[in-house]
């Protein structure tokens, strides 16, 4: 995680079972400060890849983020 030097989203679920581990990775990515850890609120792991209001909220922060940084 170190080594990335460019622009950085992370998305998780606030339930998300593995969110500890994106937590810990988004600490480790310490080659940017071009960096944010975006979380759908009430949204677990497997949710956000189907429930509408889940994959609207990641599409929309997918879209700024490279509107931004693209």
């Amino acid at each position: 995680m170190d080594l990335i030097n460019q622009p950085l989203l992370m998305i998780a679920g606030e339930k998300a079972d593995t969110l500890y581990m994106t937590e810990d990775a988004y600490a480790k990515a310490s080659g940017t400060e071009n960096k944010e850890l975006y979380m759908i609120e009430g949204a677990s792991h497997i949710r956000t890849y189907w429930v509408p209001e889940y994959v609207d909220k990641a599409v929309n922060k997918l879209g700024a983020f490279f509107n931004k940084n693209l």
